[in-house]
C-alpha cells in the first residue's frame, strides 16, 4: 500500500494489536514489490489502496504466501488470476467501507426529498419565511418512493438504513429475485419501472461492461419531474454528457459523488448548476471512518491466525458481478 495509507490505517495501537498475532516489521511498507525484502517469507499480505498487481512474477518471489487481507474495498485491481489459481485466500474490508457510503446515500435521499438544498438557498436569498408547501407541493419523506439500483453491499446497507422510514422502497438487480428483495424490505421491479416510479434513484451497481452508462439519456428522461439521481457507486454508471444536459433543464436533481472523468473538467456545468450537489468522492471511508476498515482487517488476521475462516472472504466466482 502507499505509505500514507499505512500511516492512517495502522496507527500505533493497531500495530500493537497486529504484532500480537504476526511477526511483522512495523516500519516496513512496500509500495513496490520490487522493494519488499521480506516478500519471500510472507504468509500474509496486508494490502490497501495503491497495491500493485500480485501477478505470477510476484507470486514466484512469495512462495510462502497463503492469504491476502485487503484493508480497502475492491480487490480487482491487484488480486490477479494467478492468486486464484494458487488457491490464495482473500479477504476484503468492502463491508466496512460500505457503511459510510450507505450513510452518505441515506442522508442524500432524506435531504433530497425534503428539498433542503433548494429551500436553504431560497431562504438565504429572501431572508424571510416562504410558504414552502406551496412552493414544493408534496415535499418531504412520508410515503415517497426510493429506487435502489443494485443489491450490492452498499445497496443492501442503504435499504437496511432506509427501512425505519416511511418510504416505499424499490429494488432493481438482475441477480436478485422477488423474495430476496422482500427480505431487504423492497419490491423487485425492472430498472425502467424503478427509474420512472422513484422520487429518488440511487445507484449501487458494480462497474462492469454491461453497467456502463446504465443511466443514459433515455433512462434519465424516464425520471419523474423533480426526482433526484444519487450516484455514490462509479462514475461510469452515468453518461456524464446526458446528465449534464438533463440537469441543465432544471427538470431533475442530482447528488453526484463519483464522475466520469474523475475529476470533471473545470468548465463542467455540473459544478455550478443549483440543482446538482457535486462532491469529490468523499462518500467512502475517510478520516475517522478509516478505523472501521482497520479493525475489520485486524479481525480477519486474528481469524486466520486462529485457524478460523474469514468473516469477509472474497469469492472468485462472485467477482464477475461485484465491484
Amino acid at each position: 500500500m502507499g505509505r500514507r495509507h499505512r500511516d492512517t490505517l495502522f496507527p500505533a495501537p493497531a500495530v500493537r494489536r497486529l504484532t500480537g498475532w504476526v511477526d511483522i516489521d512495523p516500519d516496513e511498507v512496500a509500495e513496490d514489490f520490487g522493494r519488499a525484502p521480506a516478500l519471500h517469507a510472507a504468509e500474509i499480505l496486508i494490502t490497501s489502496w495503491g497495491c500493485p498487481a500480485i501477478d505470477e512474477d510476484v507470486l514466484a518471489r512469495a512462495p510462502a504466501l497463503k492469504a491476502v487481507v485487503h484493508a480497502a474495498g475492491s480487490v480487482k485491481h491487484h488480486v490477479t488470476q494467478a492468486c486464484w489459481d494458487r488457491g490464495i485466500r482473500v479477504s476484503s474490508a468492502a463491508a466496512a467501507n460500505a457503511v459510510p457510503v450507505a450513510e452518505y446515500t441515506v442522508a442524500a435521499v432524506l435531504l433530497a426529498n425534503k428539498r433542503v438544498l433548494e429551500i436553504g438557498a431560497l431562504y438565504r436569498e429572501h431572508r424571510a419565511p416562504l410558504d414552502w408547501s406551496r412552493r414544493f407541493p408534496g415535499f418531504g419523506n412520508y410515503r415517497r418512493t426510493v429506487g435502489v439500483v443494485g443489491a450490492s453491499l452498499v445497496g443492501r446497507k442503504v435499504l437496511e438504513l432506509l427501512r425505519p422510514h416511511d418510504l416505499d422502497l424499490l429494488l432493481a438487480d438482475p441477480h436478485a429475485d422477488a423474495e430476496q428483495a422482500r427480505r431487504l424490505g423492497a419490491r423487485q421491479v425492472e430498472l425502467d419501472e424503478l427509474v420512472a416510479a422513484s422520487d429518488v434513484v440511487s445507484l449501487h451497481a458494480p462497474e462492469l461492461p454491461e453497467t456502463r452508462h446504465l443511466m443514459d439519456a433515455r433512462r434519465l428522461a424516464l425520471m419523474r419531474d423533480g426526482a433526484t439521481l444519487v450516484n455514490t457507486a462509479r462514475g461510469s454508471l452515468v453518461d456524464t454528457g446526458a446528465l449534464t444536459a438533463e440537469a441543465a433543464t432544471g427538470r431533475i436533481h442530482a447528488v453526484v459523488d463519483v464522475t466520469e472523468p474523475e475529476v470533471l473538467p473545470a468548465g463542467s456545468p455540473l459544478y455550478r448548476l443549483p440543482n446538482v450537489l457535486l462532491t469529490p468522492h468523499i462518500a467512502g471511508s475517510l478520516g475517522g471512518e478509516l478505523g472501521r476498515i482497520t479493525h475489520s482487517a485486524l479481525d480477519e488476521i486474528e481469524r486466520y491466525c486462529a485457524g478460523r475462516p474469514f468473516a469477509h472472504p472474497v469469492r472468485h466466482e462472485a467477482l464477475s458481478t461485484s465491484a
